[in-house]
């Protein structure tokens, strides 16, 4: 029973066998799922906008929803794995969640829209529950590894939706059951189906550690769990401030960027929806080995630098992200386009899984409120950008172009604040417990 209790300190990825692995693979997947949700409207917004006639200044306010609710969802939901567990939390997110994806296609109006659009939020909280409940299943020697491949292969569903949603549009608009224009709404019912069917996947078939269930366990027994102020304490810690920003430049540009790819390369190189979505994909694609390399990096600075090393890492990704996205700005054809796009998509997403490869030493007794407010950074950095896009006086070029000087200055803070030494000693105690 004791073995049990221990993380794994090794992730096998081809393998299923045990309640961490298991564990592994469900929440990676659902994660995935829940970016198809999440985003699963972004590349048909071109049908939305010209049903619904919707200005630019809408369609901005439109992608400002969309990450809005998720800040407030993802601090909520953090609290909520440190008392209740991933699993019932996962669980209750998930169902939630399924209701406005299904129901969007019955928006009639800018107003409507903008309502669903901004309930789908909440889903964005699901990343909280992914990293918290990995967080559990592995030792700190394999953390980052295991929240960057399972937060990459996750946010891999932000790619897929953009290459795929298009293509089951037309699929239905092309067996007849509904008009072209109209084929965004039925088209919607689909990942809100996926959502419920993951949602008693992980209620069957997942647990809060490797020993059991929260409710099921003495809470002296339960890795990482309640404790009393914990949300008060990852206030007051600056540390947890600077992730948040961090977060905010690289993680929140990312869902900037897979609610308006799409669009975009519609509007400057005046792409077919379908060819729009699938050059938009690539970016999300990147992630299926980019977030993963960053936690991988993170894990291997962080054995001979501590977590001064991970976070002089992560500035230097943040820098050479925001020169990318520069970059990405100012080109004049579609292939320097998506040259551009895949530099700083590397970095960008690098940058997530160095993020939380830093975030579970913080405070080891508070993970989950930790990684709810850093995570909501992210969404407050899209909300934020958000109002670029809505400009009627700025294109989508010059508000990248603004982003990039903006996560530049971001990568600058975080790579001269130096983190405590008493970081690395919180590092070595929980290394020194998992082994004992």
């Amino acid at each position: 029973m004791n073995q049990q209790l221990q993380p794994l300190d090794k992730l096998r990825v081809f393998s299923f066998r045990g309640i961490q692995m298991r564990t592994f693979h469900i929440t990676w997947i659902t994660f995935f799922f829940c970016f198809f949700g999440w985003f699963g409207v972004a590349p048909l917004m071109p049908l939305v906008r010209e049903q619904l006639g919707l200005s630019k200044s809408e369609v901005g306010n439109i992608i400002i929803a969309s990450v809005s609710a998720t800040i407030v969802a993802r601090l909520f939901v953090g609290k909520m794995c440190d008392t209740l567990g991933p699993r019932i939390s996962y669980t209750i997110l998930l169902v939630a969640g399924s209701i406005p994806v299904m129901l969007i296609g019955l928006s009639n109006s800018y107003e409507s829209f903008l309502m669903f659009r901004f309930f789908i939020g909440i889903i964005g909280a699901s990343f909280v529950i992914t990293q918290f409940h990995t967080s559990m299943m592995f030792a700190p020697n394999i953390i980052g590894t295991a929240n960057a491949v399972t937060g990459g292969w996750g946010n891999l569903g932000g790619g897929v939706t953009n290459l795929v949603m298009p293509l089951i549009a037309a699929t239905f608009a092309g067996m007849g059951f509904v008009s072209h224009s109209d084929s965004w709404r039925i088209a919607m019912v689909v990942p809100g189906i996926i959502l419920l069917i993951m949602a008693w996947i992980y209620y069957r078939y997942t647990t809060d550690t490797p020993n059991g269930n929260f409710n099921n366990l003495p809470a002296d027994t339960r890795s990482y769990s309640k404790k009393n102020g914990s949300f008060l304490l990852a206030l007051k810690d600056y540390r947890v401030w600077v992730l948040t920003l961090a977060y905010a430049a690289c993680f929140g540009i990312e869902i900037t960027v897979d609610n308006v790819a799409a669009t975009f390369f519609i509007d400057r190189f005046d792409t077919g929806i379908i060819v729009a979505g699938a050059l938009a994909s690539i970016f999300g694609g990147m992630n299926l080995f980019a977030r993963a390399l960053g936690g991988m990096v993170s894990d291997k600075v962080g054995k001979t630098y501590g977590i001064k090393g991970k976070g002089v890492l992560l500035g230097i990704l943040l820098l050479l992200e925001g020169i990318g996205i520069s970059l990405f700005s100012t080109s004049n054809t579609l292939v320097l386009a998506i040259i551009t796009m895949l530099l700083f998509a590397l970095f960008l997403k690098m940058a997530n899984g160095c993020t939380y490869g830093i975030v579970p030493f913080i405070n080891k007794d508070n993970i989950g409120s930790v990684s709810g407010i850093v995570g909501a950074g992210g969404n407050i950095g899209a909300m934020l950008v958000g109002f670029l896009f809505k400009s009627e006086t700025l294109s989508y070029a010059d508000a990248f172009q603004y982003i990039g000087i903006g996560v530049f200055l971001i990568g600058f803070t975080v790579l001269l604040v130096r983190f405590r030494p008493k970081s690395q000693t919180a590092i070595q105690a929980v290394s020194l417990e998992v082994q004992n």
